[in-house]
């Protein structure tokens, strides 16, 4: 004589059959794994583009060129070294920055010399 208690009963109406997806993505870690994705092609991809982007500006400043440097300073590259560059932002005045500090290389042709009339 077979006796199933009540418990047995209940445990056994309530597992899941043996083939049944997990889910809408069928695993309950597809969800994270997907959010990691898409994370990398929306934040972490760019940023390296920009990064690679900046690295090429850095690489490419020359004497005579037009900056605009984080802070917002305005100037003529007259000498570059390894790590910093010097820039004119006025007659007689020059400064030394770090490569790294560029923001942005203008043209020549944006840029508009005072006179004085």
């Amino acid at each position: 004589m077979i006796s199933i208690s009540l418990n047995n009963t209940l445990l056994l109406a309530q597992a899941a059959p043996a083939g049944a997806p997990g889910g809408l993505l069928g695993s309950p870690m597809m969800l994270p794994i997907l959010m990691i994705v898409v994370m990398y092609f929306v934040i972490f991809r760019p940023q390296q583009k920009r990064m690679k982007e900046h690295q090429k500006l850095i690489a490419s400043v020359g004497v005579s060129d037009h900056v605009v440097m984080e802070s917002g300073v305005h100037g003529i590259i007259t000498s570059v070294k390894d790590r910093t560059v010097m820039v004119k932002i006025a007659d007689n005045v020059k400064v030394e920055f770090e490569r790294v500090k560029i923001a942005a290389v203008t043209k020549k042709s944006d840029v508009v010399e005072a006179t004085v009339a």
